[in-house]
């Protein structure tokens, strides 16, 4: 048996354990440990998709191996994540916390959950749909059908970041809002899930005419990050869905 061809694997495991940790953090609303395994586990899933390709042992194993991979880097932690953020809008820090307000209202044996907060692991479940198109999807190789999940994750562990690392009294009055977190999660499931089509950042050559939309919008981002930090990936990703919807327009 060919050791060559269980190397990817390994890689994509890297990226499960990853985002197991990352769970682990998120549940103790550690976001800035979360969201750095997270950063972790979606280097290790471009990178176990680069090596599958150079070694060229690409197999349905992987594929469903990289998917049940991303569904807890991807998937789990930022449902998790927007759990805790909802939480905090509405006083219910915790998974033990409760309140006679309509927020909370299902609670047994001394434990009690805030009902509001559960639409943030909508998210998960319109990763888990999303992850599951894809694989059977076979015209998404050189474009995405709605936003990658990775994209998706980096999207929302950017609010508690935000908050962390720039500390504005106008972005966090606008994160800590239960309605544009709300909002947001809606709107987060149907970019997963829309029939969008965007481009991939995969170069089959490196010339500009060929892949001017992506030379274009990577020095954008790096520009956008050079000045506005982490508050530069909400607009990133809303730049990568303009770009990718002009580049459609112009392509027919």
């Amino acid at each position: 048996m060919s050791i060559k061809k269980h190397i990817p694997n390994v890689i994509t495991l890297l990226n499960l354990f990853s985002g197991t940790i990352a769970v682990i953090f998120a549940v103790n609303s550690d976001f800035v440990s979360a969201s750095l395994f997270v950063f972790l586990g979606i280097f290790f899933d471009f990178f176990d998709g680069f090596l599958a390709r150079k070694l060229n042992v690409q197999s349905p194993l992987g594929v469903q191996l990289d998917s049940l991979a991303d569904m807890v880097t991807s998937g789990v932690v930022p449902g998790i994540v927007m759990y805790k953020l909802i939480a905090i809008t509405v006083d219910a820090p915790d998974f033990t916390s409760y309140s006679n307000d309509w927020n909370s209202m299902m609670q047994w044996n001394g434990f009690s959950l805030s009902m509001l907060p559960l639409l943030g692991l909508l998210i998960t479940l319109a990763s888990a749909f999303r992850l599951a198109k894809f694989n059977i999807d076979e015209d998404q190789q050189s474009y995405f059908k709605g936003l990658p999940v990775p994209a998706n994750t980096l999207l929302i562990l950017s609010l508690p970041l935000i908050m962390k690392f720039q500390n504005s009294d106008l972005m966090n009055a606008i994160i800590l809002n239960k309605w544009f977190l709300i909002g947001l999660t809606f709107l987060s499931c149907y970019l997963l899930n829309s029939s969008i089509k965007l481009f991939a950042l995969k170069f089959k050559n490196w010339s500009f005419k060929s892949n001017a939309t992506r030379y274009i919008f990577l020095v954008l981002a790096v520009v956008s990050i050079l000045i506005f930090q982490f508050a530069a990936i909400p607009l990133i990703i809303g730049l990568y869905i303009v770009m990718s919807i002009i580049d459609n327009l112009i392509s027919k």
